[in-house]
């Protein structure tokens, strides 16, 4: 890539990037009282982190039943309030045991 693109690129991603950051403190000087606003503002962290760590988790392995099997796993030891070691752990050995089926078959 030429480096004229590559700066020009960069140049807009960091306007977007500040524009995203900046606006909400220009336009919002008072404290959010509206609940719906408050509630979509805190849920939001969440929303992004599984959007970005599902696909993550999924698409991991090779095949796609290795990152099922290990993701299923790891969110139903999480509900059971397991440690996140154990969950780590446990995600791991499942999707390795589907991965080892999955070449048997």
């Amino acid at each position: 890539m030429p480096a004229d693109k590559f700066f020009i690129y960069l140049a807009v991603m960091a306007g977007v990037t500040y524009l995203i950051r900046a606006l909400p403190f220009a336009l919002c000087r008072n404290k959010v009282k509206n609940r719906f606003i408050k509630s979509f503002l805190y849920y939001v962290p969440y929303a992004v982190l599984a959007a970005m760590t599902f696909p993550a988790a999924i698409y991991s392995a090779d095949g796609i039943v290795p990152g099922i099997a290990g993701t299923v796993t790891g969110i139903l030891f999480a509900y059971k309030r397991k440690s996140l070691l154990m969950v780590a752990v446990v995600s791991c050995v499942a999707a390795l045991a589907a991965e080892m089926v999955c070449q048997l078959l």
